[in-house]
């Protein structure tokens, strides 16, 4: 999709339409952009930008509060229409999406054919544009489909899979980061043949097992299937951050944000069904320097305080002086379905407890009540 989330709020008003808008959080507080509309775009702001230095680059950009069920709604929509082509549909992100129209080409033509029934079955329903790529693979489909915005298709056949790959820079591909980025870059490779006739030894010496995987992402080759929409992928890690209303310089003050960002994780956790055993920490501080501490518990965890015990200990081999912008829990090495029997009474009244907090928070709005930050143990109640 074309600049989803700013496009969703044009589509809503009309007054926003052909403007530059910013889609972010709280407007009146400190906040990051989520997206800007294409008609902001050329004066250089770009997601993930502080809302100071966007409004620095265009002082008439309209600020808009992000809604994010209204953009959920609007991506289960276009799955809707999605899967109305193949049964094979793969959310990639909440404005991305993979269909496999493997077997479909008697019923509904060539692929190009559907590409633009789809792209103007979303503009007629939805009022929105999107720009859609058609490749042998998930790969080279993604790399098609930011070669033309907004509004864009591009088809790239299997035998002009090299040409298209020739010159194009290392990062244009999904699997390239900016890390990975720079170390080719040091190496001397800066295009996809560059790095097709680097040695494949070498690269595994460097990159281990993604070696090949890179060798691999340079020379088009893909073989991961598309899959269903309904079969969702085991989560890896799960997390939840704040961008602070203000530089926070104390450290009992920062406990308490922890501590509700701990909580937060861990009932997605338990959601899911899931446990947890390593707990990550993640500071930005006022200068944007940001920093990513973790350590592994000796047990899953899946309770608030349990995860904050650990956070809290991150928290204290930090220097917070330089003022705290932002603060993120992380949790990973998940694992799913796992329950510990309970071999003592307290136990068992912990489990009970935390249902009733889980039930008290699903009725009445998340954090209506949650631990306090004082208790003797991260496994038993005091």
């Amino acid at each position: 999709m074309n600049a989803f989330f700013a496009s969703v709020e044009q589509k809503a008003n009309p007054l926003l339409r052909g403007k530059p808008i910013i889609v972010c959080g709280n407007p009146e507080g400190r906040s990051t952009v989520a997206t800007a509309s294409y008609e902001a775009r050329p004066f250089g702001i770009k997601a993930g930008m502080s809302l100071g230095e966007a409004r620095r680059r265009c002082p008439q950009a309209i600020l808009v509060e992000g809604n994010p069920s209204k953009y959920v709604y609007t991506s289960l929509q276009i799955l809707d229409i999605l899967q109305e082509y193949s049964p094979r549909v793969e959310p990639f992100s909440i404005d991305e999406a993979f269909v496999d129209l493997s077997g479909t080409q008697r019923l509904l033509g060539p692929a190009l054919r559907v590409a633009k029934s789809i792209k103007w079955r979303i503009r007629k329903e939805l009022g929105l544009t999107c720009s859609m790529g058609i490749a042998p693979n998930k790969l080279l489909a993604k790399l098609a489909s930011g070669m033309e915005k907004p509004d864009g298709l591009v088809v790239i056949p299997k035998e002009k899979v090299s040409q298209v790959l020739n010159d194009l820079p290392v990062d244009r591909l999904c699997g390239i980061g900016q890390k990975t980025t720079k170390i080719l870059n040091r190496l001397g490779i800066f295009t996809c043949c560059q790095l097709q006739r680097y040695p494949l030894k070498n690269l595994e010496s460097l990159f281990g097992k993604n070696g090949l995987a890179l060798h691999n992402i340079a020379s088009g080759i893909d073989q991961s299937p598309v899959s269903y929409y309904f079969s969702e992928p085991k989560a890896k890690s799960m997390g939840h951050d704040l961008t602070l209303e203000k530089d926070i310089y104390d450290r009992s003050e920062l406990k308490i944000v922890l501590l509700q960002l701990c909580e937060k994780v861990a009932r997605r956790l338990r959601k899911g069904r899931y446990r947890a055993k390593t707990v990550g920490l993640v500071l930005r501080y006022k200068n944007f320097t940001t920093f990513i501490r973790q350590k592994t518990a000796h047990s899953f965890l899946d309770q608030g305080k349990q995860i904050y015990y650990y956070a809290e200990k991150l928290l204290e081999k930090f220097n917070l002086s330089l003022g705290i912008r932002m603060i993120g829990v992380r949790v990973s090495n998940l694992t799913q379905g796992l329950q510990e029997l309970s071999l003592f009474p307290w136990q068992e009244k912990e489990a009970a407890l935390t249902k009733a907090v889980d039930n008290i928070n699903d009725l009445y709005g998340e954090l209506t009540i949650f631990w306090a930050n004082r208790f003797k143990t991260p496994f038993q109640s005091t």
